[in-house]
């Protein structure tokens, strides 16, 4: 059998051609990667967005629950006077008497 005579060029050319078959093949799985990464981020950032706008209206329920109980002490303060009123007249008031 002859003895192998490569030139050192076609050496460099090959070890060059598989770094670049490797290299293309690493580019080529970075973008799949960064496809699959924005892909993930767009859902992400929809169900983000669903989850928002499904609970917006918990703050306005506090409010209208801290307006209810001003709104209830009200009617019990009025319930108080009506009440206080209606003792008054079924007693009947001293200074009416005059």
């Amino acid at each position: 059998m002859p003895p192998l005579n490569l030139d050192p060029w076609w050496i460099a050319a090959a070890v060059g051609a598989a770094v670049i078959v490797v290299v293309a093949f690493l580019l080529i799985m970075i973008a799949a990667l960064t496809d699959d990464v924005s892909r993930h981020t767009a859902e992400t950032w929809q169900v983000g967005s669903q989850i928002a706008r499904n609970t917006a209206a918990i703050w306005q329920f506090e409010q209208t629950n801290a307006t209810l109980g001003r709104i209830l002490a009200a009617l019990a303060a009025v319930s108080h006077t009506a009440e206080s009123i209606d003792r008054r007249l079924a007693q009947g008031d001293p200074k009416d008497r005059t």
